[in-house]
C-alpha cells in the first residue's frame, strides 16, 4: 500500500508539472503574440504618421535662378520676362531677364509661366482644428471670456493634413487666430512647411483678438420671442465690461506687480505699441465705439476685422490709420436690403475710400476653404479691384497688416524667398497650377492627400 501510494503521488506530481509547463508555454506564447501585436501597431502608427504629411524641406544649400516668367511682385508692379535669383533663403535679384547678371545655381526656365510671392491668409484658424466633429482635434476656443494670455501658437498642429492642402494653391503662410469669448486670445503668424510650431513661427504673438458686442439683437424665435432686430439693452453693459478690463490691465501694468496677473501681463504689448489689437466688429456704431474707446484707454495699434459698414466711417479709420481685414468674397449679402453683389464689391468700395484692405478667412468651413484664398481675391478683382491690387490684398497688404512686411509679402531684394511658380494666372482656378514652391528658399513638396487622390482617380477614369 505504501509503495502504491508513493507511485500515485509521483504520477500526480508529473501531471502537475506537465500542466504548469503547458500553462507557462501558453502564457509565453500569449505574451509573444501581444508583443508582436503591439510592435505591429506601433509600426503602423509610425508609418501612418510618416506618410500623413510631407517631410519639411531641408535648408536651402544652392541658389536658384527663375528666368522668363511674368513676375507679379505683390507691390502692384509686374515684370514681363523676369529674372529672380535667391540664395540662403533670401532674394538677391529681381529684374528683367535681359539684365547682364550671372545666373546662379539651379536655373528654372519659367517662360510662359507666372511667379508670385507666397500668399498669406489673415485671421485663419488653420492647425487648430483637424476634424470639427472630433473634440480631441478641436483646439480653437478656450474656456472663458477674457483670455488675452491664451496663445494659439502652442496649439498649432504643424502636421495637419488640412494645413498641408493649402500649399498647392500657393497659400504658404497664415495668421493662426483663436476663436470664441470676448477676448479670444493671441494670434501668431506661421509658414506652412515645418516640423513643429517652433519651426513654423515667423512672428510670435502678433496680435490680441477681441469680439466687439453688437448693439442689435434678435429674439429667440424657437422660444416664441420676436425675431425682429431690436436694440440690445445690454450693449452698454457689455462694452463697459471690455473698457473696465483694459483699464484694470493698464493700472496693473503701471503698478509694482508683486503678484503676477498673467492675463493682464499679456496685454502689455497693446499699450507699448509692440502688439496689435484686432477688433472683430460690424456696424457703424460698433466700429465707432470700439475705435474711440480703445484710443481713450491708450491702445492705438488697431486693425478692424469684418467691418460691415466700415465704408460709412471711413474718415474715422483713415484718421487713425486703421486697416480692414474683410471677409472672403464668396458669400451671400449680409442684410436683407443689400445688393446681391455687395459681397463681391466690398473690397472696391473700401479701397476707393483709401482704406488698406486685406482678406481674412473667418466663417463657415473656414479651414478647408482657406485654400481658395487666391480665388476670393480673383473675385474681388472681377468686381472692380485691379488684378494686381487684388493680389496685394493677400500678399503685401496682409503682410503689412500682420507686421511682417519687412521680410515677406512681396518679391523684393532682401526679403525671404517664399514664393511659387504657376502655369497661369494664380487668381483664377484654371491658371492656378503650381509647378514649384519655395518657403524661405527651401523647395517644398506640393504633394498632399488631395493630390494623391486626384491622381489616383484620374488614372482610374482615364479614357484612351
Amino acid at each position: 500500500m505504501q509503495k502504491w501510494a508513493v507511485e500515485q503521488l509521483k504520477c500526480q506530481r508529473k501531471k502537475e508539472i506537465g500542466t504548469s509547463t503547458v500553462t507557462l508555454n501558453k502564457h509565453l506564447k500569449t505574451n509573444k503574440m501581444k508583443k508582436i501585436f503591439i510592435y505591429s501597431l506601433l509600426s503602423f502608427l509610425w508609418i501612418g504618421n510618416l506618410v500623413a504629411q510631407q517631410t519639411p524641406a531641408v535648408q536651402q544649400t544652392q541658389a536658384y535662378s527663375i528666368e522668363g516668367a511674368t513676375a507679379h511682385l505683390g507691390t502692384g508692379e509686374v515684370i514681363e520676362n523676369s529674372l529672380l535669383i535667391f540664395n540662403n533663403g533670401k532674394i538677391i535679384f529681381v529684374g528683367k531677364a535681359t539684365a547682364k547678371i550671372a545666373r546662379q545655381g539651379t536655373r528654372i526656365d519659367a517662360t510662359g509661366k507666372h511667379v508670385y510671392p507666397g500668399l498669406i491668409a489673415a485671421n485663419a484658424s488653420l492647425g487648430l482644428v483637424e476634424i470639427d466633429a472630433v473634440r480631441a482635434t478641436d483646439d480653437e476656443d478656450e474656456v472663458g471670456s477674457m483670455l488675452p494670455h491664451i496663445r494659439s501658437l502652442i496649439a498649432y498642429n504643424a502636421e495637419s493634413k488640412v494645413v498641408e492642402s493649402m500649399r498647392p494653391n500657393g497659400v504658404l503662410m497664415g495668421q493662426i487666430t483663436p476663436r470664441g469669448g470676448t477676448i479670444s486670445g493671441t494670434s501668431s503668424v506661421v509658414q506652412f512647411d515645418a516640423w513643429n510650431w517652433e519651426d513654423a513661427a515667423i512672428k510670435k504673438d502678433d496680435a490680441i483678438h477681441i469680439n466687439w458686442p453688437g448693439s442689435l439683437t434678435r429674439g429667440r424665435w424657437w422660444m416664441g420671442e420676436d425675431p425682429a432686430l431690436k436694440l440690445d439693452p445690454k450693449y452698454g453693459e457689455n462694452v463697459q465690461k471690455i473698457v473696465t478690463y483694459f483699464a484694470d490691465a493698464k493700472r496693473y501694468l503701471s503698478s509694482n506687480q508683486k503678484v503676477e496677473n498673467i492675463p493682464f501681463s499679456a496685454t502689455k504689448g497693446l499699450f507699448n505699441g509692440s502688439q496689435k489689437l484686432f477688433i472683430h466688429a460690424n456696424g457703424e456704431k460698433e466700429i465707432t465705439d470700439a475705435v474711440t474707446k480703445m484710443k481713450v484707454i491708450g491702445i492705438n495699434n488697431l486693425v478692424l476685422v469684418h467691418g460691415k459698414g466700415a465704408e460709412n466711417v471711413a474718415n474715422l479709420l483713415l484718421k487713425n490709420n486703421i486697416p480692414v481685414v474683410i471677409e472672403r468674397s464668396h458669400r451671400i449679402p449680409e442684410g436683407e436690403d443689400d445688393d446681391f453683389d455687395l459681397s463681391y464689391r466690398k473690397a472696391k468700395i473700401l479701397m476707393d475710400k483709401g482704406i488698406t484692405i486685406g482678406i481674412g478667412m473667418e466663417g463657415q468651413m473656414e479651414r478647408m476653404n482657406t485654400r481658395n484664398l487666391p480665388f476670393y481675391a480673383g473675385t474681388y478683382a472681377a468686381y472692380g479691384v485691379g488684378k494686381e491690387d487684388a493680389l496685394k490684398m493677400i500678399t503685401s497688404n496682409n503682410a503689412k497688416i500682420l507686421g511682417i512686411d519687412s521680410f515677406v509679402g512681396s518679391l523684393e531684394v532682401g526679403k525671404d524667398a517664399t514664393l511659387f511658380i504657376s502655369e497661369g494666372d494664380a487668381l483664377e482656378m484654371k491658371g492656378n497650377i503650381l509647378t514649384d514652391a519655395f518657403v524661405q528658399g527651401r523647395k517644398i513638396s506640393l504633394e498632399t492627400h488631395q493630390t494623391k487622390l486626384w491622381k489616383r482617380y484620374t488614372n482610374k477614369y482615364k479614357t484612351n
